[in-house]
């Protein structure tokens, strides 16, 4: 009873997981029916981490990263004093775009820097593309770090299909309707119906001193806040909102990120043509936040073999969870939904031939029913030496194979129980059998020490270490000993003389003795305890 209270109190505080660690973090739970145990399934997702920790950048045109050849430039604080050398051949000189995502020491930045704006009037173009050959989805503000001056133009792409095609993100400029066409707005001047619409916008790039303005944003905590409020406590708002607004969702997610700098900071005034070496853009961090993209099936995401993979539950599979597994697609993929709160639907795959969505048998039946009194759908017929209600046990008689998923046909093995050493035919969860009284092994077709085996483990007459046939008398394969002239007994410890008194008045004749031999053997022949 006590143990049954225990994994009734365990269950229901895996159910209550979900409240407890906050929404969507788990993705399922195991809990205890009329039926039986069985897992209870909830849309989940990853938590946010730094995502410039796994992206790979590419800075183009070819010659665009400074130091090849050096070169001197100057800033905007000393434009005449260009005592300042990129060379890329010297590791203190040199700007390369990895170090746009180091860590830095304290009070010493580190950054990747342009060519200088020698050839002016040409303008002076430079792309950052950054890719994590994944599908993320932000939660937080993109901050763009610059030093030396932010870009009086610069646009922000994005791509959907790992760099294929690339749509705006954003555009900012010191005059949006100059550089754009485009009036200039702010992100918190959007309403519920225009969140994810792609502006132009004037806050980051009006030159406000070096020292002072570094950061350019693309504002994901404001659009947020349209919904959630501005503390962003709403999130129930929030996360109806992503899941029922067309497009809102996908406005979140890239693959690829890329920076489009048009011109560089021109130091609050003209471009001054006898000093283009003040001229260039230097970025020294680049921020990222985000969570990879599991359409709400994983809440794992790791990193390997060079990229970020979803770890899926719900029976799906892929780098983003996108499909069905194999014996699992009776019905079309679906992304899981936050909705209804606060658990969401998870929206789960179907074993192959269920007749109900939200029946899985793990493709070992092709059928389900309704049990009206119980209020269940249980699977009917399971295949592959399964049984419960969605086929996830094993027959009496098999066990788990743990190098098994549980869709596999050979998720059951069967015992082999010997059938003389074990009690029944039944295994434990690992394949051990019960075993008889003597009986050992796996499979209980081995005897213990002390025993022999013969149809089954009997214990032994006689050895040579516990059990001596005495008397000079010989074990024979641990089932009797075999005793001198004069002895008798089951470990020949009996003198003739003390039972027959007539055999202690001499030597018994020949005749006696091998008739007394073959009286013995005869009687093991009989008895089964030796072949002849």
């Amino acid at each position: 009873m006590a143990a049954a209270a225990m994994l009734y109190l365990l269950a229901f505080l895996l159910h209550c997981l979900p409240v407890a660690m906050g929404q969507y973090d788990i993705c399922k739970s195991w809990v205890t029916t009329d039926d039986g145990p069985s897992w209870e399934f909830y849309a989940c997702q990853p938590k946010a981490m730094r995502m410039k920790d796994y992206v790979t950048v590419r800075v183009d045109p070819a010659g665009i990263t400074c130091g090849d050849p050096p070169e001197r430039f100057c800033t905007h604080e000393n434009p005449y004093l260009c005592s300042d050398e990129c060379d890329a051949s010297n590791p203190d000189l040199a700007h390369p775009p990895k170090l746009m995502f180091d860590n830095e020491d304290e009070g010493l930045a580190t950054y990747w820097q342009s060519v200088t704006w020698r050839r002016y009037p040409e303008p002076l173009l430079a792309n950052i593309t950054l890719s994590w050959n994944k599908s993320i989805e932000l939660t937080d503000d993109i901050v763009i770090t610059f030093e030396y001056g932010r870009p009086t133009i610069m646009m922000l792409e994005k791509s959907l299909d790992n760099g294929r095609t690339w749509h705006p993100y954003q555009y900012y400029a010191d005059d949006c309707m100059e550089a754009f066409s485009m009036p200039a707005r702010r992100v918190r001047d959007l309403s519920t119906t225009s969140a994810n619409r792609v502006l132009c916008t004037e806050e980051y790039s009006r030159w406000a001193g070096s020292k002072k303005e570094k950061n350019v944003r693309f504002e994901v905590r404001d659009r947020f806040a349209i919904f959630a409020g501005p503390d962003l406590k709403n999130t129930d708002n929030l996360y109806t909102r992503l899941e029922s607004a067309k497009g809102l969702k996908d406005f979140f997610t890239i693959t690829d990120l890329r920076m489009r700098l048009l011109r560089p900071a021109l130091g609050g005034t003209y471009v001054q043509r006898e000093n283009l070496y003040k001229y260039f853009y230097a970025v020294s961090n680049i921020e990222v936040t985000g969570r990879c993209k599991c359409n709400l099936h994983a809440n794992l995401c790791t990193f390997k073999e060079g990229s970020l993979q979803c770890e899926c539950e719900h029976n799906t599979t892929g780098q983003d969870c996108g499909k069905c597994k194999k014996n699992f697609r009776s019905r079309s993929w679906r992304a899981g939904s936050y909705l209804p709160l606060p658990n969401g639907s998870p929206n789960a795959c179907a074993a192959a031939g269920s007749a109900f969505g939200n029946c899985e048998c793990y493709g070992h039946s092709n059928r389900c029913s309704y049990i009206d009194f119980l209020n269940v759908v249980t699977c009917v017929s399971c295949k592959h030496n399964t049984r419960g209600q969605h086929c996830q046990h094993c027959r009496l008689g098999f066990y788990r194979n743990s190098s098994a998923e549980l869709d596999d046909e050979n998720v059951c093995i069967e015992c082999n129980c010997n059938q003389i050493g074990s009690m029944h035919d039944r295994c434990n969860e690992t394949g051990y059998c019960e075993c008889r009284e003597g009986a050992t092994g796996p499979k209980c077709d081995d005897c213990l020490p002390n025993y022999y085996w013969r149809q089954g483990c009997f214990p032994n007459v006689c050895d040579d270490e516990l059990l001596l046939c005495q008397n000079g008398g010989t074990c024979y394969q641990n089932q009797r000993c075999i005793c001198a002239m004069g002895f008798k007994g089951i470990l020949c410890e009996q003198s003739r003389c003390e039972a027959d008194k007539k055999d202690c008045d001499g030597v018994p004749s020949l005749h006696s003795s091998l008739s007394t031999l073959l009286l013995g053997v005869l009687t093991l022949q009989l008895c089964g305890w030796v072949d002849l």
